[in-house]
């Protein structure tokens, strides 16, 4: 889908409005298969399985998973855990059989976010659109792992889970209804019942136990590797910059850019998980061209690794309360082995 004809999309789904309301009749078909699925969810996982923590969203579209998912690894091996990640590889064909490996990785083969993912947090990774399948994989090729993170995978519900985390941004739930007549893939009490709720950005409503925000950290230059600190980039780069980025919300990085003073003659927005193609570069002047570090992934791995022109911009996710990933931690320590394996409260 185009990004023009998905802000469109997005838009709609913020209000019950007549296209909404046209759809309805298949949102309720929508909700009564959800809820069938639901009866299939198994918490807590089996005790065969290390403990299995879900970072995923009931909203269609980037709501900023993957920096939690990295936060997390990164928080996890400090404390002297072992964590690897399964993810379903969005944007490229698996194939029957499970991919599997260790950083650095092709985002061919795996992935742009499995890919961003392994190379932030430094943590092997398990893909298949069947998340069992790619947890098997992982353990057959990091047996040391204790701790697996499912970057999505919320409504897999054939995948077992320990704890479920939910990300949300500034959209809330839109208009609540769900797909198509509204941006939901389950219902707004969901909410109600996985372990934490991230709000990433403004709070449409109370229900966030924590507050997340993405800050910028450093400018990346793509074909020397060369990292500059962001507040000495822009010192250095008083000119007209260019940026694009295939992400699920490429204006929320726009937005970041402008909130750092960095004027932008141009903006190129593709769809998400997509390449630069010959048509989009010949719409690129001699000047800085910005994007993130999901895209600049892709970039490295490609014909245009060495073009001087490409700068990736690395953030990293700061909380409210900072000290959220420490209970969290604490919580993933009861389903180690020898501890007894309890059903969360909710």
């Amino acid at each position: 889908m185009s990004p023009v004809l998905t802000r469109w999309v997005h838009a709609q789904w913020q209000k019950k409005g007549c296209v909404a309301r046209l759809l309805y009749p298949l949102s309720l078909i929508t909700a009564r298969i959800v809820r069938q699925r639901q009866k299939h969810r198994v918490k807590p996982a089996p005790s065969v399985f290390p403990p299995i923590i879900i970072v995923g969203n009931i909203l269609v579209g980037g709501a900023g998973k993957t920096p939690v998912v990295i936060a997390l690894c990164k928080a996890l091996k400090a404390q002297g855990f072992c964590p690897g990640v399964i993810s379903r590889g969005y944007g490229v064909k698996i194939g029957p059989t499970a991919q599997s490996g260790r950083p650095p990785l092709d985002p061919a083969l795996v992935g742009d976010e499995p890919s961003l993912i392994a190379a932030e947090a430094q943590v092997p990774i398990g893909v298949h659109p069947d998340r069992l399948l790619a947890v098997q994989a992982l353990l057959e090729l990091a047996p040391e792992t204790d701790v697996i993170i499912a970057d999505d995978g919320l409504q897999h519900y054939a995948l077992p889970r320990d704890l479920e985390i939910i990300v949300q941004d500034e959209r809330g739930v839109g208009n609540g209804w769900l797909l198509p007549a509204g941006p939901l893939r389950e219902e707004p009490q969901r909410l109600q019942t996985v372990d934490w709720v991230i709000q990433h950005g403004p709070a449409p409503n109370a229900q966030a136990a924590v507050y997340m925000r993405l800050s910028p950290t450093v400018f990346e230059h793509l074909a020397t590797g060369q990292r500059i600190p962001v507040a000495q980039w822009l010192a250095t780069h008083d000119t007209d910059c260019q940026a694009y980025a295939a992400i699920g919300q490429p204006q929320r990085f726009f937005n970041q850019l402008s909130a750092l003073g960095i004027r932008l003659n141009q903006t190129i927005a593709l769809a998400d998980h997509a390449s630069l193609d010959s048509a989009d570069l010949q719409r690129f002047h001699d000047g800085p061209i910005l994007t993130t570090t999901k895209d600049g992934i892709k970039l490295a791995y490609g014909p245009l690794r060495s073009d001087p022109r490409f700068w990736l911009l690395h953030v990293e996710a700061v909380f409210d309360p900072a000290d959220w990933l420490t209970t969290l931690v604490r919580q993933i320590k009861r389903f180690q082995p020898g501890n007894e394996r309890v059903k969360s409260k909710k």
